[in-house]
């Protein structure tokens, strides 16, 4: 038996990343939310013409992986239009978005970053399995404090 993938939307034509919204300003406010409820940012940088973004952005809505997304983290999806757009952001968080999106990075909650795709993990989500997603989420969510 094949492994399961991802669920794959019907249509790119929800809008993951609306135009005119302010990335900076998202990404800051994330990062203090993510500080104040002990969480981690992950950045999904992307645009409404990929496909793969869609694919990536119905899997986190899945009953198998909102509960550790939610829990954890704090979203922004940054857009990059048609390589464009917040590409000093990119530049910023080490996140190669020439080579594809979705592309991610990861920040803690004082905006440090932790993690930045280099390999194109992400960039052909459609060929991800849930657990794929699972896996890097649990990796680089926070760390329990210690009593």
């Amino acid at each position: 038996m094949a492994p399961a993938r991802l669920k794959q939307p019907l249509s790119a034509s929800k809008d993951l990343y609306p135009a005119g919204s302010d990335a900076k300003a998202e990404i800051a406010e994330a990062i203090g939310s993510a500080a104040s409820a002990r969480k981690r940012v992950l950045l999904v940088f992307g645009a409404n013409w990929c496909y793969d973004c869609h694919v990536l952005d119905e899997a986190f809505h899945s009953a198998e992986i909102a509960p550790v997304l939610s829990r954890s983290f704090e979203v922004v999806h940054v857009d990059v239009g048609e390589y464009n757009k917040n590409l000093d952001l990119a530049r910023q968080y080490d996140v190669p978005v020439e080579r594809g999106v979705p592309a991610i990075a990861v920040l803690d909650g004082n905006g440090k970053l932790l993690f930045s795709q280099k390999r194109r993990e992400f960039e052909k989500a459609r060929s991800l399995a849930p657990e794929d997603i699972l896996d890097f989420l649990e990796k680089w969510k926070p760390v329990a404090a210690k009593p």
